[in-house]
């Protein structure tokens, strides 16, 4: 089983003294949410968990492998880091880009093959992105663009999803759709790990829950168990109402 564990892991949040060691074991199939307010250190800690922000202690763990020690072309094999923030220096089109997911696959100087393209062009679909293909990333909206993000990890096919606000600039429409296709990757046995800040979005398609508070304490579990609107209320310091729509809570600031 390809776990992604914690040990003892504090991340490095600059200017906060350190607060509770989180050990952490997420399992392919799992589909978590880590949820806090604005500077709680939830993009820091999917940088560290993607190997590519060093904490402040401790160490996580891949397949049973400390992070450290894999090789970063096997460890892009295994590992999609969908970022919130992109930067579109260089000009390519969308295919170009989701293409850009099969480089830990290729030796240099090697042609990516038919199969590869056709996974590129099926996570277009996927994405409703086809009929972009041939567009420059740079002329598209920011919902597009997150879009392409996502299609890219697609046909990069990982086992693990870090995923900071998958549904940051969408629509309604592809905020579903894009939840849909993470519920498919964890239904198809990978794992998949999402910063967010919709808390109704995290109580309907998350299976385990890490909440992180602005002073660095931290609980987590079964998103059940972590529903609770004392916690949340504490975790936002926000009033909350919880009613309940088609058998899901639903959790509505109070004025």
């Amino acid at each position: 089983m390809a776990s992604l564990e914690t040990h003892q892991l504090l991340i490095d949040v600059p200017g906060r003294a350190d607060g509770r060691c989180l050990d952490l074991r997420m399992q392919p199939g799992e589909r978590w949410g880590v949820l806090g307010p604005n500077g709680a250190g939830k993009t820091t800690l999917l940088h560290t968990l993607a190997g590519l922000r060093a904490p402040r202690a401790g160490e996580v763990w891949l397949d049973q492998r400390e992070l450290a020690r894999w090789r970063r072309h096997e460890l892009a094999r295994r590992l999609g880091v969908v970022f919130q923030e992109r930067h579109d220096d260089f000009p390519a089109t969308v295919m170009e880009t989701a293409m850009i997911g099969r480089h830990p696959y290729l030796s240099p100087w090697q042609r990516e093959s038919e199969a590869e393209v056709a996974l590129a062009q099926a996570a277009l679909r996927r994405l409703d992105l086809e009929h972009l293909a041939s567009r420059l990333v740079s002329t598209l909206s920011g919902g597009e663009r997150q879009r392409v993000s996502l299609a890219t990890v697609l046909t990069q096919a990982p086992r693990w999803w870090l995923v900071d606000e998958p549904t940051n600039h969408l629509d309604l429409h592809h905020q579903v759709a894009t939840m849909r296709l993470l519920e498919e990757q964890a239904s198809a046995g990978c794992g998949v790990v999402m910063c967010l800040h919709d808390l109704n979005l995290a109580a309907r398609w998350c299976s385990h829950l890490l909440l992180l508070y602005p002073d660095g304490e931290a609980c987590w579990g079964p998103a059940e168990a972590m529903l609770e609107p004392a916690a949340l209320e504490k975790l936002y310091d926000q009033p909350l109402t919880l009613v309940e729509a088609d058998g899901a809570p639903v959790f509505v600031p109070r004025r």
